[in-house]
């Protein structure tokens, strides 16, 4: 995907001494390094080697499962699209897809010894490539960009003795704070300026409740704020900070967490993010544990900082995405809520179907091209990795100061069956309908107001509507205990080209500083 590409994100204005060294200088790859180069794409070729013995003597029952998929999404487009007759032989249509799919695939079955050395030489390639890459520039520059966010990183303030943060887990959790749901919490006997975490105790199925978050919060010194039916977010929010709260935090969904990421982000206190929501991409995007919802609270005592960015659109902040198109004008029906999958069905044949008008969502690429319809178009804060299997559908990076947009239009059930194999094949920005890339802001116009679903809220906006990144605007404190990297930015990509040679200049002998540095900026 054009908007991942390696290198997109802001360059280091200054590298280190051993970046930086002159090529002649530079010690050569040692006997260890290159060994283990070799190892890791020998290993690579061995693993591939017998899944492709597999497929070609398999090759019927592939074709036979290839072939049962694109008979299976040609159906399904037609489903969608028509009502009548021609929905339920598409239907029928898809059901004998599917089998075809399973018995291609029972047919295709792998040995589970194929399977385990497969697992087994690709874990040793991935090893060796990490010790032969050590000293390459991007392994460099990842040290040293931990050395100095371990060397900034402020100390966690010692509180009095009768306020210290237990780090025990469930420690409070048979304590009663004197919170009750319904109601506004305070603990006794503490300060105002405390931090404060407001939580929804109904939000995905009541895990604020389930955890005892309350109890939990007012153990460990921080004072609970129970959002009731009814209540201002984000008034709770600022009367939070009016109160001295040196720091607010969120247990709920991610619209919640971005209305409470605005107020924090305007009065410059750290945030905290609680995932206790339903699905909590946010919170997934920051390396937060998803499970782990007591673990979270450390991060108030934990206090690890990184400055992420967030994504308005006209004013209303947004720390995911916003859907404009096809899913935000089904979502918008106020039968869609209690069921999906029949409203979709009865909306999508008037949306794409031979008769449908198109979407009037009028907008412009970098190019200069002007576009005045799509199905879909998606405006996120940073860019999503769509392309690699490893973390798809997860940000790589909170910080580049950039949106990241797509949009496509599919039109019939053959450009659907095209865009299906380019997405498997991870290309989908081959697919003549689609259009993405990273901008600092982005507009779409409209003849009418316009449906957008904002961190999956369904709203209405008046047109234009306007997108615009806010770099570095969120103090966001982690627990010590967070990965602090999304699974999109812990993807191994060892079948990248770069990987490959940086792989293939260190067992060559050349110098890891220098290996791969080819595409490098000067600073």
């Amino acid at each position: 995907m054009r908007w991942a590409a390696e290198g997109g994100g802001p360059q280091l204005v200054s590298t280190s001494a051993r970046e930086s060294r002159a090529p002649d200088d530079a010690p050569r790859a040692s006997l260890s390094e290159r060994v283990s180069a070799v190892v890791a794409l020998a290993s690579l070729e061995a693993a591939l080697l017998p899944l492709a013995l597999n497929m070609a003597l398999r090759i019927g029952a592939f074709t036979l499962a290839l072939a049962g998929l694109l008979a299976c999404v040609t159906a399904c487009w037609y489903m969608v699209a028509r009502r009548g007759l021609i929905r339920i032989l598409a239907m029928l249509a898809a059901v004998i897809a599917l089998g075809a799919i399973v018995a291609g695939l029972v047919l295709a079955v792998i040995s589970v010894w194929i399977v385990v050395a497969v697992a087994g030489l690709g874990l040793i390639s991935v090893i060796s490539a990490r010790y032969a890459l050590r000293r390459t520039p991007k392994a460099i520059r990842s040290t040293d960009r931990a050395v100095r966010e371990r060397a900034g990183r402020p100390a966690a303030k010692q509180l009095p003795a009768a306020k210290q943060l237990p780090k025990r887990r469930g420690v409070s959790s048979r304590v009663d704070p004197g919170i009750h749901p319904g109601t506004r919490g305070s603990i006794p006997g503490s300060s105002a300026t405390a931090p404060v975490l407001i939580m929804n105790l109904k939000s995905g199925g009541g895990k604020a409740e389930r955890f005892n978050l309350a109890g939990e919060s007012a153990g460990r010194g921080i004072r609970p704020v129970v959002l009731r039916p009814g209540d201002d977010l984000i008034a709770l929010a600022e009367e939070a900070v009016a109160s001295g709260a040196r720091a607010i935090g969120m247990a709920g969904g991610d619209g919640s967490q971005a209305a409470v990421a605005s107020v924090a982000a305007r009065h410059e206190v750290a945030y905290v993010c609680i995932p206790a929501g339903t699905r909590n991409h946010f919170a997934l995007d920051l390396g937060l544990d998803r499970t782990d919802v007591v673990g979270a609270l450390d991060a108030y005592s934990d206090r690890v900082e990184r400055r992420i960015d967030l994504a308005v659109v006209n004013g209303r902040t947004f720390v995911n995405n916003c859907s404009l198109g096809l899913y935000a004008r089904v979502v918008q029906s106020a039968e869609y809520r209690d069921a999906k999958v029949r409203t979709a069905a009865d909306m999508l044949p008037d949306l794409i179907g031979p008769e449908a008008e198109p979407l009037d969502l009028r907008f412009s690429v970098p190019a200069g091209e002007h576009f005045s319809s799509a199905h879909l178009i998606l405006v996120s804060n940073n860019p999503y990795q769509l392309a690699h299997p490893g973390g798809r559908g997860t940000r790589e990076r909170l910080d580049l100061g950039l949106l990241g947009i797509v949009a496509a239009q599919v039109n019939d059930a053959t450009q659907a069956r095209r865009f299906m194999m380019l997405e498997l094949a991870g290309q989908a920005q081959r697919f003549p309908g689609w259009q993405d890339w990273t901008a600092e802001d982005f507009a779409v116009d409209s003849g009418a107001p316009v449906e957008v679903g904002v961190d999956g809220e369904a709203v209405m906006l008046e047109p234009p509507v306007r997108f615009q990144i806010q770099p570095a605007a969120l103090r966001v404190w982690l627990p010590a205990s967070a990965l602090r990297v999304s699974p999109a930015a812990r993807a191994v990509r060892l079948l990248a080209r770069s990987t490959a040679a940086d792989l293939a200049s260190v067992a060559a002998g050349a110098a890891p500083a220098v290996a791969g540095s080819g595409r490098r900026r000067s600073a």
